[in-house]
């Protein structure tokens, strides 16, 4: 099983474990279950190869650059799009209706740019293990159990 690794781009896409890429991140498939905060739900460790998720205190506050950075990113193809489909002029009010349908696209879409920041994120420090199969992941050295969710 372990010999057919799955791209790097599908995992995190489809917010896979970085380590086996094949267990989810997330407890709930829906991004936009949104009713008691389901849709950020992770599991503490990957069902598949037991990775743990949450790998020391505060790990996922830098998920807010890799938002920002994708957002920056999906703006620009949107402004590029409008441009070429509908044009940009200083003389009516085409460039406020993009900000308008860019804003309600960002806020639309904001549950799934949440989990795709986490989701490459987590890939960042937790590389792919060939031999997840059979060996045991690592175990976090920053994590106080006693002190987790102490907010």
């Amino acid at each position: 099983m372990a010999s057919d690794k799955p791209s790097y781009l599908w995992s995190v896409l489809s917010n896979r474990c970085p380590r086996c890429r094949r267990g989810d991140l997330f407890k709930y498939k829906n991004a936009y279950a949104l009713k008691e905060g389901r849709y950020m739900q992770m599991y503490e460790h990957c069902p598949v190869c037991g990775q743990a998720t949450d790998l020391e205190v505060g790990f996922y506050y830098g998920t807010g650059y890799v938002s920002y950075g994708i957002t920056i990113l999906l703006s620009a193809i949107t402004f590029f799009l409008w441009w070429l489909l509908i044009g940009v002029s200083i003389n009516d009010d085409r460039i406020f209706y993009w900000l308008g349908f860019n804003t309600v696209f960002l806020i639309v879409l904001q549950p799934v740019l949440m989990r795709l920041s986490r989701s490459v994120w987590i890939s960042m420090f937790v590389k792919y293990d060939k031999d997840w199969e059979t060996k045991k992941a690592e175990e976090p050295e920053r994590i106080i159990k006693e002190q987790m969710h102490n907010w």
